[in-house]
């Protein structure tokens, strides 16, 4: 599979910058853990399967970058997308506070949500980079609801999903550079596309983490049924 400017060969080490800066996602994976134990008391399961799906992602897309399979690809774009609609989850029960079982409903949601951009992005004729541009506009929506929460402890929050997402609108733009301007620019551009989405998604696990010990780890029974 060559989907990539710096392929050029069949070899294992065909794209050893995008291999490599895999790296990136097990660091912030590393970090992000490094911040639950800091944490008193007991890490909550929901943190820690984000940690775990964030390092997934990191050995996924070395596996794909490598090994150049289909099943290597799947790889790569199953932990992404439990990413997204895990953090969705803990979002609207950590910063939106319903219980968990309602708060699990944010998954289907984005997928739907995610179906309906794509439909309008076709309709439009624009490029459609997967679940990324729905997840681009569901940082948007989570900036905007928390800019517009009176709660000024909710509305602290609003910078660091800023900085996120205007990340990670950088992180896309480069990813979709990658083949167009793949003749001026042979190694590509798909590798910063990885160290800025390690940047993002260890923002807002921190964010998360931080958010966490506000309401209490673990959460309180009676607002966890």
């Amino acid at each position: 599979m060559d989907g990539y400017c710096e392929r050029l060969s069949a070899g294992f080490w065909a794209e050893p910058a995008n291999a490599l800066t895999n790296l990136a996602f097990l660091l912030a994976a590393g970090f992000a853990a490094a911040g639950l134990r800091r944490v008193p008391g007991r890490a909550p399961a929901d943190l820690i399967m984000l940690v775990a799906v964030l390092t997934a992602i990191g050995l996924g897309s070395f596996l794909f970058h490598t090994l150049a399979t289909a099943w290597a690809a799947l790889a790569d774009t199953l932990p992404i997308a439990l990413f997204m609609l895990g953090y969705l989850v803990v979002f609207v029960r950590r910063f939106g506070g319903l219980r968990w079982r309602l708060a699990w409903l944010a998954a289907p949601a984005f997928v739907l949500f995610a179906v309906a951009v794509g439909a309008a992005a076709r309709t439009l004729r624009l490029p459609v980079p997967g679940l990324y541009l729905p997840a681009l506009l569901a940082l948007v929506l989570l900036t905007a609801w928390l800019a517009t929460r009176r709660d000024p402890v909710l509305g602290a929050y609003r910078r660091p999903f800023a900085v996120a997402t205007g990340l990670f609108a950088v992180s896309l733009t480069l990813r979709q550079l990658d083949m167009p301007l793949c003749h001026d620019w042979p190694l590509g551009t798909h590798f910063g596309w990885h160290l800025c989405n390690a940047a993002v998604l260890y923002l807002l696990l921190r964010t998360a983490t931080r958010r966490g010990a506000q309401t209490g780890y673990p959460l309180p029974v009676t607002e966890s049924r």
